[in-house]
């Protein structure tokens, strides 16, 4: 026989029950929302150019490693490149600049020197200089020694000058003049010549 007390345990177990099945039953919507974000990556562009005529005109590229041809300087009096002396110095200027399409301010540094086998590369040495844009190259000029040699075959230090890009669209950044002098030792060979290659090499700065 079920007594009253026993009843209500029932039925609380019952009443319990049903509470449980309640809480089982409910499901909570999940609510979810999503965000997407793309970007679109260009690159800058990128060129030295250099000229022998001055620091406005005759710009053009010169990297042998393009296939350009590298720029033949032009040495200048008081003595004759061909018909050099022991003593004698001769000057040649060189412009560099960043082109019109390039993005990127830059440094320029000397890379090395590569001789030829005329005979004299080892009685010849160097400096070459950065000068003012509109400076004359010559005995007087004065500025950032950014490489020199005892020989045509060697390099001695390298000090970096900084090459800006151009101030406005479509337009080229401010030259820079390069001064080479080459000086004639007491050792040089009658009838002999040489030759030398110099390389620069402009690396871009991020804005």
């Amino acid at each position: 026989m079920v007594t009253t007390d026993t009843r209500r345990k029932v039925l609380a177990v019952l009443a319990g029950g049903v509470v449980l099945g309640v809480g089982v039953g409910v499901t909570l919507a999940a609510w979810n929302d999503s965000e997407f974000a793309t970007g679109t990556f260009g690159a800058g562009s990128f060129n030295l150019e250099g000229s022998t005529t001055s620091a406005t005109a005759g710009y053009d590229d010169h990297n042998i490693d393009n296939g350009d041809a590298a720029a033949s300087l032009v040495f200048q009096l008081p003595a004759v490149a061909a018909s050099m002396s022991p003593g004698d110095v001769v000057y040649a200027p060189f412009w560099v600049r960043l082109d019109a399409t390039t993005t990127n301010a830059a440094t320029l540094a000397p890379a090395g020197i590569t001789a030829g086998t005329g005979g004299n590369e080892a009685n010849l040495s160097y400096t070459v200089t950065a000068i003012g844009a509109a400076d004359v190259c010559g005995a007087g000029a004065t500025g950032t020694v950014v490489a020199s040699g005892a020989t045509l075959s060697a390099q001695t230090g390298a000090t970096s000058v900084p090459l800006a890009e151009g101030t406005a669209p479509g337009a080229a950044g401010a030259p820079v003049q390069l001064c080479f002098a080459v000086t004639a030792g007491a050792a040089l060979t009658q009838g002999a010549t040489a030759t030398a290659t110099w390389e620069f090499t402009a690396t871009s700065i991020s804005d």
